[in-house]
């Protein structure tokens, strides 16, 4: 057992790299205050994809994958991502739930000085982040999840479209700085301070977007 951790750990790098993570069922929010501290969370399951062969018309060139539960190899790479997620720092637990799922606790507080991504592995080759808070000279932040959004057109990325089969939750932006825009179509939700609640499915076009003013 001593080897096979060691052999898991040495190909953890190579693992994560062969890979492309989604959400599956999940709960997020971001909090941002007008001091620019912020607090974000993902609390559910993370979908671990293989990367999809297609052509230019988006038809996959690979066969049709077999059914049935993953082979001994997969297991092991899915266990390997895990304890590798599970190593940096944010993770409060991370754990392989079997076939192509892993439960995931995540929570991360700082300071809005500088961008902010989720997902980022530095063992990854590709990184596609789930959502992005984007800090601009003009003293407002940009936050969009374009993983929460349409998978099917990631066109100027280099990767492959991801599947958004599985894919459902709640993403939840609050905030007491000044609110720029927003892409909800139900608007901020009522209450003390600025709240805004998109529901995701697998079919959710619109990526969440919000600007909000320091």
């Amino acid at each position: 057992m001593r080897m096979l951790r060691l052999a898991l750990a040495l190909a953890a790098p190579l693992l994560l790299a062969s890979c492309l993570l989604s959400p599956g069922r999940f709960t997020s929010t971001l909090d941002i205050r007008k001091d620019r501290s912020f607090t974000f969370t993902y609390v559910g399951e993370v979908i671990v994809n293989d990367p999809k062969l297609t052509d230019k018309d988006g038809q996959s060139l690979e066969a049709p994958a077999k059914p049935g539960p993953p082979s001994a190899e997969v297991v092991a790479q899915r266990r390997a991502i895990a304890e590798a997620l599970a190593k940096e720092a944010g993770y409060r637990s991370v754990e392989y739930k079997g076939g192509d799922k892993l439960s995931v606790d995540y929570a991360v507080s700082g300071k809005l000085d500088r961008n902010f991504a989720y997902p980022i592995n530095l063992d990854a080759t590709a990184v596609i982040p789930w959502i992005v808070a984007e800090v601009r000279k003009d003293g407002t932040v940009r936050i969009k999840a374009p993983m929460f959004g349409d998978l099917g057109d990631m066109s100027g990325t280099g990767m492959p479209a991801q599947p958004a089969e599985g894919r459902e939750g709640v993403f939840t932006l609050t905030t007491d700085a000044a609110l720029v825009m927003q892409n909800n179509e139900a608007g901020v939700a009522p209450g003390t301070g600025t709240k805004i609640v998109w529901k995701v499915t697998p079919t959710s076009k619109s990526a969440p977007t919000a600007v909000i003013r320091f």
